[in-house]
């Protein structure tokens, strides 16, 4: 029997819905969300996903700015653009385009932006609060993945769940989230031995190791839900390129009882999230 295909696109737009009303409730008590986003070196890939981003944001009614600064700026400089972001009244949210220059640290900068307003949510701070379960905002695809799982309606709480990959803006905060919920949770990483020995075992499995169809049907228990994270350009013997998960979609639909495309699964869930911790930020500084 065939898995549910769970429908990131749909789940995603209910969500901008959503985010849009909670926004113009906002803005009509004078506090409109803005995200403001920090671009180091441009692109034509940054500058179309920027462009994206903005057009995401117009449509949340969310105000946006993106800061464009040169591949050399100074760290120092950088830094201290970036906590003046931070501490403008005006802004709600601030986010950094990554990868940034080799010459500054990502830490670093991230650092700069107090943890109220870092809505990608992957701060050492936000993580931080994360782990004391007191989190202000979570890394957005590791709340993608949990929406994923929330609309599957399955019983999380006392279930074994393994994620493999331990990266700390989606393998680690899924664990700790799903650990939160009450779930038995195993993190495993692409060099564990006997994987498939501990990923059988899952009621609950995500995928977010960084390796196109990592994750086989020998892996996968029937019913289980399987969430794929992964996002890999590979290119087919014609030549052509396709963007794949780290599941093989194919083999383990047949298995799994629920499982996210790729594309169209996690990932537009992953610029809702964006958005709704965007308003989130700024409903919690009125």
């Amino acid at each position: 029997m065939a898995a549910t295909l769970i429908d990131g696109n749909c789940l995603a737009a209910d969500i901008r819905r959503r985010v849009r009303q909670r926004s113009e409730e906002l803005a009509s008590r004078g506090r409109k969300p803005r995200l403001a986003a920090v671009l180091i070196g441009a692109t034509p890939a940054a500058e179309m996903y920027a462009r994206r981003q903005s057009d995401a944001c117009a449509e949340a009614a969310i105000g946006y700015e993106l800061i464009k600064l040169p591949p050399d700026v100074p760290a120092t400089e950088a830094i201290h653009i970036v906590e003046k972001l931070s501490a403008d009244p005006a802004i709600t949210g601030v986010m950094i385009h990554q990868p940034v220059p080799e010459h500054i640290d990502g830490a670093s900068l991230l650092s700069a932006i107090h943890p109220a307003k870092d809505v990608e949510g992957v701060s050492a701070a936000n993580l931080g609060y994360l782990l004391c379960g007191r989190p202000v905002n979570v890394p957005c695809t590791a709340l993608a993945a949990m929406e994923c799982i929330a609309w599957t309606k399955v019983t999380v709480r006392g279930a074994e769940a393994v994620v493999v990959g331990a990266s700390e803006i989606v393998g680690k905060p899924a664990a700790l989230l799903l650990s939160d919920m009450r779930a038995t949770v195993t993190i495993c990483r692409s060099a564990t031995a006997n994987l498939a020995e501990h990923t059988r075992r899952a009621a609950i499995l995500v995928a977010a190791v960084g390796k196109p169809g990592f994750i086989t049907a020998d892996h996968v228990a029937e019913g289980a839900v399987v969430i794929d994270v992964g996002i890999n350009r590979v290119t087919l013997p014609d030549g052509t390129k396709r963007t794949v998960g780290d599941v093989d979609f194919e083999a383990v639909s047949r298995k799994a009882g629920f499982i996210t495309p790729v594309p169209g699964g996690v990932g537009p869930l992953t610029v809702a999230m964006l958005l709704r911790n965007t308003v989130d930020a700024a409903a919690r500084l009125t």
